[in-house]
């Protein structure tokens, strides 16, 4: 509590000041009473999120030999149908789940960058193709 040492107050007129400390302190408690009483929120929004479309058709594998041409314009087509790098994986290991293993031709064009003919081997290394072979490297041939 606050106390007075000098007092301004010598006719005992009553103290206009009023402690505020035991008011702060009750709204304290109370605050806290309240915090403690209320409920958790337990609202929830029902959203239809969207499920992920398995498609059930098989990829477009041939079980006899499947070819991989790579374009000089940077694309790689599987079987004529262009793919991207992460599908020709998957192309390749259904591939090779298949009894027995379908021969991989892979024909590069003449004009196509190196890099992306190091990607594809990289790919059916880590596809673990067994059966794989060039085609079409006559034509390179100059006599």
């Amino acid at each position: 509590m606050a106390m007075q040492t000098t007092s301004d107050n010598s006719a005992g007129e009553p103290m206009m000041e009023i402690n505020t400390t035991p008011l702060i302190d009750v709204m304290l408690v109370m605050i806290i009473m309240l915090i403690i009483t209320i409920p958790p929120q337990t609202h929830a929004v029902k959203l239809d999120l969207p499920q992920n479309q398995q498609n059930d058709t098989p990829p477009p594998v041939d079980p006899i030999k499947n070819k991989i041409i790579i374009n000089q314009a940077g694309g790689v087509l599987w079987n004529g149908a262009a793919v991207d790098l992460e599908q020709l994986r998957l192309y390749l290991e259904a591939s090779q789940q298949m009894n027995p293993v379908p021969e991989l031709h892979l024909e590069p064009e003449s004009e196509a960058r190196y890099e992306l003919v190091d990607e594809v081997l990289a790919v059916t290394k880590r596809a673990n193709v067994t059966k794989m072979g060039f085609v079409g490297n006559e034509r390179y041939l100059k006599w």
